[in-house]
């Protein structure tokens, strides 16, 4: 089992590195629920201490299906393709997807994902409570001047 490199983190944030996302199938995590053992998954909200988001990196091989449908009681769920592509389900309806699709899912869908493609699909899974996004965009923030550090390193 691969585990997450931390990069660095101060008061205001934390930072790690997955590497290669073609190497995602290192990562793997005893599901929470039914106890199996799930490969090429990993959670990001603990190894990054997020309070307002659970974001997840996940694959599946070639020709494989998500074991399981699922929903969820508070929390809304948006599936990037990353690479790949097959198909996603919510309730009765079944939608081809592939990379750059975007499909957000309220708490109570049922949704499931396949990879119909010959390659490992890669996606991210970014999970919120629904309704909690009061601000967004460039309502929420405010322009600074700083200087940037990386111009030390051009």
């Amino acid at each position: 089992m691969k585990d997450i490199k931390k990069l660095s983190k101060s008061n205001n944030y934390s930072a790690v590195n997955l590497g290669n996302l073609n190497d995602l199938m290192e990562y793997s995590l005893i599901h929470p629920v039914n106890k199996k053992l799930i490969e090429g998954k990993v959670f990001l909200k603990d190894a990054t201490d997020a309070t307002g988001t659970q974001i997840s990196f996940n694959s599946l091989p070639p020709h494989t299906e998500q074991p399981y449908f699922h929903i969820h009681w508070k929390n809304e769920e948006t599936y990037i393709i990353i690479k790949g592509a097959g198909y996603f389900q919510v309730d009765e309806d079944c939608f081809p997807i592939e990379e750059g699709s975007v499909v957000r899912v309220a708490p109570p869908g049922k949704r499931g994902i396949c990879n119909a493609s010959d390659e490992t699909m890669i996606y991210v899974v970014i999970q919120a409570k629904e309704n909690s996004l009061e601000e967004h965009t460039t309502k929420d923030g405010e322009r600074l001047a700083v200087d940037p550090k990386w111009k030390e390193f051009l």
